[in-house]
């Protein structure tokens, strides 16, 4: 029964070719907008994620600051190797841990000066970098050698210089003096979306020597997971771990590291050391912000477009009710239940859903293949706000058919007021109208 049902939705689909084809189109090109809408979210959350991890952060991070005196702060950990070692026994999700330290300095080279957040990294414990860094220029494993850096394409460019090029870094230690240091351009790496603007990595033992720091000190120890989605409650477990310890550990703050060095942590009457354990989500804190203004801006176009394909439906099925008034007369007049007409006529509206959000897919996908295929470079400008060097969708299955079947769904359920109207029609009056 069924199959007949469906041979004559289809049917009356095809008499109609004009206005369907509208209304297909119109639904074709709401699909085609809300799936590329949401795989350019997707993409911008996508590229800053993996910036974050491979420039700023772990999964979780144990990070922390070291007081000399109330008002003043470093991010260090010092006697990091005890540390690690609570980390490693507490922590049976982890898939591997790096160290890294942290700090800021000014970069000064022969033409121009940048302010730099360093990175101090053993590019031999490091085991995403050649997954996600593309070295353009000079060789990844000469950064392992002391005195040398890595810089982006931009950083590069703006500093106007090239690998085996020396700079000056100049940095406040946290005893209040300022120290320097000449160090290499070791290599050039392809930039990374927004964080790569003003991240660059040192040799780890340089960076101490910058700040005068002792090799068991370091800025935090990140730790990378099977499943990220296991963050918070590791974050959680570490907290008490530590704490039980014996350290001292600062209170769940979701704001990244350099915004409570600048603004947090002085304030506080403590000296020593703290402990801080955090999440990437904490570290990226406004980033993620701006990803949820971005959504909410999404949500509100989504239901924007909704409301303008429940009105097309509406209006389109009206007149199509009143073209076939006479067809509905003459069924209702052979017998034909008023619930088999209200079936009839969703049922076309199904079909008709299914084939305009299919078609608005198909293009959708062409459209976003064919832009990551031609990997369009994007303005600095653009960079900034899409996080992203080039224009890149990010194509979820699972997301895009719930786009389409929402999409659909609505479209069905927007086709029920028309069609329960015209099942209510009196086969007399109808099979008289005239119109």
């Amino acid at each position: 029964m069924i199959g007949v049902d469906l041979m004559i939705a289809g049917r009356n689909l095809a008499r109609h070719t004009r206005r369907n084809l509208f209304l297909g189109g119109a639904l074709a090109a709401v699909t085609a907008l809300l799936v590329l809408l949401g795989a350019l979210t997707a993409g911008m959350e996508s590229a800053m994620m993996q910036s974050a991890t491979t420039l700023m952060t772990g999964h979780v991070n144990v990070g922390g600051f070291f007081k000399i005196t109330s008002g003043s702060a470093a991010p260090l950990v010092s006697q990091y190797p005890r540390v690690l070692e609570t980390v490693r026994a507490r922590v049976p999700e982890v898939d591997y841990v790096t160290v890294r330290g942290r700090g800021w300095a000014k970069a000064v080279s022969e033409h121009v000066s940048m302010d730099l957040v360093l990175a101090g990294v053993d590019v031999a414990h490091e085991p995403t970098f050649r997954k996600v860094l593309h070295v353009v220029e000079g060789d990844l494993e000469a950064l392992s050698q002391p005195g040398t850096v890595l810089l982006f394409e931009g950083q590069a460019e703006r500093l106007k210089v090239k690998v085996n090029d020396v700079l000056t870094l100049s940095a406040p230690t946290a005893r209040g003096v300022n120290n320097t240091a000449d160090v290499r351009v070791a290599a050039i790496a392809r930039n990374v979306g927004l964080l790569s603007a003003f991240s660059a990595f040192i040799q780890a033992d340089t960076l101490r020597q910058l700040y005068g720091l002792s090799p068991a000190t370091t800025g935090a120890i990140h730790l990378y997971l099977r499943d990220p989605k296991d963050a918070p409650r590791v974050a959680a477990r570490l907290r008490t771990a530590l704490a039980e310890a014996g350290y001292r550990v600062m209170e769940p703050e979701a704001q990244p590291y350099w915004m409570k060095l600048m603004q947090t942590v002085p304030s506080e009457d403590w000296t020593g050391q703290k402990l801080d354990v955090t999440t990437a989500d904490d570290e990226m804190g406004q980033f993620k912000q701006f990803i949820l203004a971005l959504r909410v801006v999404t949500g509100l176009l989504v239901v924007i477009l909704m409301v303008v394909v429940v009105i097309g439906i509406l209006n389109t099925l009206a007149i199509a009710i009143r073209e076939r008034t006479r067809e509905i007369g003459a069924l209702r007049a052979i017998g034909m239940q008023r619930r088999k007409v209200l079936w009839l006529f969703v049922l076309e509206t199904a079909l008709l859903g299914l084939l305009g959000t299919g078609a608005g897919v198909a293009v959708a996908l062409a459209v976003a293949g064919a832009v990551n295929a031609a990997g369009i470079a994007l303005p600095e400008a653009v960079q900034v706000f899409l996080a992203q060097e080039r224009l890149r969708f990010l194509l979820d299955p699972g997301a895009i058919a719930t786009d389409a079947l929402v999409l659909a769904a609505v479209a069905v359920l927007a086709a029920v007021f028309p069609a329960r109207r015209a099942a209510r029609l009196k086969p007399v009056t109808a099979m008289h109208h005239v119109g």
